[in-house]
């Protein structure tokens, strides 16, 4: 379907479809679900050819920006770590595993109780994680640039909005551990 209009978008064209098709069936949800799914999938991929680029995946740069989010001396257990980034221990530990293997971290007992075992940030996984976000925040600042700073901020609201809104129907999702964070 060509679009006459610079303002309509191939979910505009989606939904028109739908009402022809369908006129009885309310696919309104597709105007901000569609959206937020389609703008998700560029968001992906830019994010993912940026953190190859600094030879990392999104689920590394999870794990070393939490490192170095908890500060000096940037190390946190998986279960922390876990918790964080809403997946399970066992794929917390695989993550690691992987970080380890790249010297990006390091695993520590705790000296008083030795069944504790942190992963901590290397001075490489600092480096690349430094790198990476500079870049990062950098690229997601570039994308939002269509937006002014009041609108940046309604979306965030209504984005904070949306998940609440999410969870209160969906409350099992808020607990359930997560294969992969975002």
């Amino acid at each position: 379907m060509a679009r006459s209009d610079p303002d309509r978008d191939a979910v505009d064209d989606i939904v028109a479809q739908w009402h022809l098709q369908r006129p009885d069936l309310d696919v309104s949800p597709l105007e901000v679900f569609g959206r937020l799914h389609r703008s998700y999938i560029y968001y992906q991929s830019s994010l993912t050819a940026l953190f190859d680029r600094h030879g990392i995946n999104m689920a590394a740069f999870d794990v070393l920006a939490a490192l170095r989010r908890s500060g000096p001396p940037y190390r946190m257990t998986a279960g922390q770590l876990a918790e964080m980034a809403l997946v399970t221990t066992g794929g917390m530990t695989l993550r690691v595993d992987r970080l380890e293997k790249a010297g990006l971290v390091e695993r520590e007992r705790d000296p008083d109780d030795r069944r504790i075992v942190y992963s901590r940030l290397t001075e490489a996984g600092l480096r690349v994680l430094e790198s990476t976000a500079d870049d990062h925040f950098a690229n997601e600042a570039r994308m939002l640039a269509g937006l002014t700073a009041t609108e940046q901020a309604g979306l965030a609201h209504l984005l904070r909005k949306l998940e609440r809104s999410i969870l209160a129907v969906e409350p099992a999702k808020a607990e359930e551990p997560h294969a992969d964070s975002a």
